[in-house]
């Protein structure tokens, strides 16, 4: 398998992309726009491409990279690599590209005040042609509400387990888990979501998703598809212990299979304070 290594040092032009069209489907757009980054130390982690329209071209948009703020914290220096992929043919060759995620030490993405959310433009090859969502993919209140999310629906979530890519062209692992919180909305005020799945480090940052046909809701049957992002997975829950004796002490962290879900309403906020 060839593999391409492009880097970029300095970025005065941010390149567009067009916005997919309204009839998607959700699934496969967001393993093509999910990535795995990796900080020049190896700490790892998700981030996915969503688009921001332009004002005056609004079929068009820049391309922002979304992701756990914890992630790139964690990232020592001021660069990191996004694994990329290059459609060819009917296959896919692997890109590491390398962006710029600080300016001699200062933190060049954006992050909100009060949730694991950064965002930040990005410059791709032009080889890289996504077709990008748009914001208004994001699930709010309003989408709760109308369609009866509860505890015990399923949610989605793409990610690179411990660094795992699914297949040899570099795409995420799919994965789902049923809500296991109450009360959702107003998401806002709820802060997180928890999702009963067991997730592992480099899952951080990763879409959280719904998608699903032939739904019951205000008591009757829909036959639509009703699909959106929900948020992102933050980190996992754990259970902490500690115990103390007159010559020991010890902290244990338990894993209880459950991860903490960003709402999308953090997303939208955060990509609004773009410059």
């Amino acid at each position: 398998m060839r593999r391409i290594i492009i880097s970029i040092f300095i970025i005065v032009f941010y390149n567009t992309l067009a916005l997919a069209q309204n009839s998607i489907e959700l699934n496969s757009e967001l393993m093509n726009s999910t990535f795995k980054i990796q900080g020049l130390d190896g700490s790892l982690g998700t981030a996915f491409i969503i688009g921001k329209p332009l004002e005056d071209n609004p079929s068009r948009a820049r391309c922002v990279l979304v992701t756990a703020n914890h992630v790139l914290e964690g990232m020592k220096g001021d660069y990191a690599i996004i694994h990329l992929r290059q459609k060819s043919n009917d296959t896919y060759i692997k890109l590491e590209y390398k962006f710029q995620i600080r300016s001699k030490g200062k933190n060049i993405w954006t992050k909100h005040d009060n949730a694991d959310v950064a965002v930040m433009y990005i410059t791709l090859p032009n080889s890289i042609n996504l077709k990008l969502l748009g914001s208004n993919i994001f699930g709010t209140d309003n989408i709760y509400k109308k369609i009866e999310i509860h505890p015990g629906d399923e949610f989605y979530c793409l990610g690179y387990t411990l660094g795992q890519e699914s297949n040899k062209y570099g795409f995420p692992i799919a994965r789902k888990g049923i809500i296991a919180s109450y009360p959702l909305t107003p998401n806002k005020d709820v802060g997180n979501i928890l999702l009963d799945i067991k997730i592992f480090k480099g899952n951080s940052g990763g879409p959280v998703y719904f998608a699903q046909s032939g739904r019951t809701y205000k008591g009757s049957l829909h036959a639509e598809t009703t699909q959106f992002i929900a948020g992102l997975i933050s980190k996992e829950r754990l259970n902490i212990t500690q115990s103390n004796s007159a010559y020991k002490s010890s902290v244990e962290a338990q894993q209880l299979d459950l991860a903490e879900v960003v709402p999308a309403v953090f997303i939208i906020e955060t990509i609004n304070k773009l410059p």
